[in-house]
């Protein structure tokens, strides 16, 4: 009887670990997304909320995560030199309006298209006014 009382207090601890929420700030790696995760305290004399924050590497198995999803984050055993945390779900994705295009694809006209006007004005003999 007391076995099984002890698994249960064991099993109490190792699911008792710490579990964050954070915005995803990068998701070029491998299995592997960086976190930022925001904490507020209240400053000891003056008595006013301060925001800190911190970034973490955490195992995304899937590769299911974009950057600017909020996420939820559990504490785990040492991954990789950096990575102490895992995946639990993904809380909420941005949302686009529908039709809009992607951020990456609105980074690469901008990258197309001022390459273009360079080239352009070169050609023409002109410079290019910013």
């Amino acid at each position: 009887m007391t076995e099984t009382a002890n698994n249960t207090a064991s099993t109490d601890a190792r699911n008792s670990r710490r579990v964050v929420q954070g915005i995803v700030s990068s998701a070029g790696m491998d299995k592997t997304i960086s976190v930022r995760v925001e904490r507020m305290f209240k400053h000891p004399k003056y008595k006013k909320y301060i925001r800190r924050h911190s970034k973490v590497h955490a195992h995304d198995e899937t590769n299911e995560c974009m950057v600017g999803d909020v996420v939820e984050i559990m504490e785990c055993r040492p991954m990789s030199k950096s990575k102490r945390y895992r995946l639990v779900r993904i809380v909420e994705r941005p949302s686009l309006p529908a039709g809009a295009v992607k951020p990456t694809e609105v980074q690469a006209a901008a990258t197309a298209d001022a390459m273009g006007a360079e080239d352009d004005a070169a050609d023409s003999g002109q410079e290019v006014q910013s």
